[in-house]
């Protein structure tokens, strides 16, 4: 008995062509890519121009602030949990680096492992019960889990109480320190220009690529999509639990890591340095600049650390002024400085034969599967 072989399915052939990927500086992708190594480059030849301890420091305490907002716009502007705490996880990787350095011996890079999982931990003993909430109540939470890290600090005597954890020490490798300084065709370089390049380029290097690349991945994407409907993605298979507590544990993974990196910084630690201003001003940084937009979030991040220092000649005033701009700056761009979808127009912009120029619209920082035009939305 002969069977009949079943057609096969074939998916229709798209009614619009779709025009050829951008090439050349003005592409989008490639634009942003450019101007992201261009102002690395400026960075990296900063203490060239200019080493001073208090312009040094004053970077290098912005570089650190630039990690810890991206890891929090992994939490706000991924995946849409308001976290008002989030200075805790900070708190988390100091204290765990802190005394794992000055009671027990161990080098900074020695206590990394510790720190990741004492982060892990902390995200999944917040996250695992409060993720079920949502809005207002999860800000709630988040603020007091950020207050009893501090309370909590201020008390243990493994911390140091009140007074803190001090004379935490740089950075070593293998019996190197960046303490013993370094010379490089003449020039040397000592303890705290060597800790800037440490922060710029294995902090931001890594932070700024490894967020930017998960929020352009599969999961990124499960992210956005809990963001924007948590109901409509978990009726499209979505498990939106699991989807925030990884969201939640990343960022608390680099949360502890700017920890680490500002106790070596600073050498001291007191729990005085976590309150809840510190979280204010880094979800400020993320919705700032921009939630969701890696460029965004550096600029709030570096507006945020910077401005008060720039606006010293101006005394007691200064905290004024800068309330005043960021007040500017909301009313006008509510979306933040440098926003998810910011538009470039000078760059190139996707066309299609039939369809008129002007409709086709250039999103900065899109890839070229994320760049459509008017009639290809319609």
């Amino acid at each position: 008995m002969s069977q009949t072989k079943a057609p096969r399915l074939k998916a229709p052939r798209p009614t619009i062509e779709r025009p050829p990927a951008i090439s050349g500086i003005l592409a989008p992708e490639r634009f942003m890519k450019l101007l992201a190594l261009v102002l690395f480059v400026v960075a990296a030849i900063i203490p060239f121009i200019s080493a001073t301890p208090y312009i040094i420091s004053i970077l290098t305490s912005a570089f650190i602030y630039i990690v810890l907002a991206m890891g929090l716009n992994v939490v706000v502007g991924y995946a849409g949990l308001l976290d008002l705490g989030y200075i805790a996880f900070m708190a988390v990787g100091a204290y765990t680096s802190g005394i794992l350095t000055t009671q027990f011996g161990l080098s900074m890079l020695e206590t990394i492992p510790f720190v990741i999982v004492a982060c892990i931990l902390a995200g999944v003993i917040i996250g695992g019960p409060t993720l079920r909430l949502r809005s207002d109540y999860l800000a709630i939470v988040t603020l007091g889990f950020g207050e009893i890290i501090r309370i909590t600090a201020n008390n243990l005597k493994i911390t140091g109480g009140p007074s803190g954890i001090h004379g935490i020490p740089t950075w070593s490798f293998f019996g190197w320190s960046f303490a013993d300084g370094l010379d490089i065709g003449g020039i040397h370089f000592n303890a705290k220009v060597l800790f800037y390049y440490f922060v710029l380029f294995v902090g931001i290097g890594l932070a700024v690529v490894a967020v930017s690349r998960l929020g352009k991945g599969k999961l990124g994407r499960a992210w956005k999509s809990v963001r924007d409907d948590e109901d409509v993605s978990e009726a499209m298979g979505i498990n939106g639990y699991a989807t925030k507590l990884l969201a939640y544990i990343i960022g608390a993974v680099w949360g502890g890591f700017a920890g680490t990196l500002m106790a070596s910084h600073l050498s001291a630690i007191s729990p005085n340095s976590f309150e809840f201003l510190y979280s204010a001003l880094v979800l400020m940084a993320v919705v700032l600049g921009g939630m969701g937009s890696t460029p965004g979030v550096i600029i709030g991040a570096l507006f945020v650390s910077l401005a008060p220092e720039l606006l010293r000649d101006f005394s007691e005033w200064r905290y004024l002024i800068f309330g005043v701009l960021l007040v500017v700056a909301m009313i006008f761009r509510p979306k933040g400085i440098w926003p998810a979808n910011a538009v470039l127009p000078f760059l190139k912009k996707r066309e299609i034969p039939g369809v008129p120029p002007t409709s086709a619209v250039s999103v900065v920082g899109a890839s070229d599967e994320e760049v459509f035009t008017d009639e290809e939305r319609r």
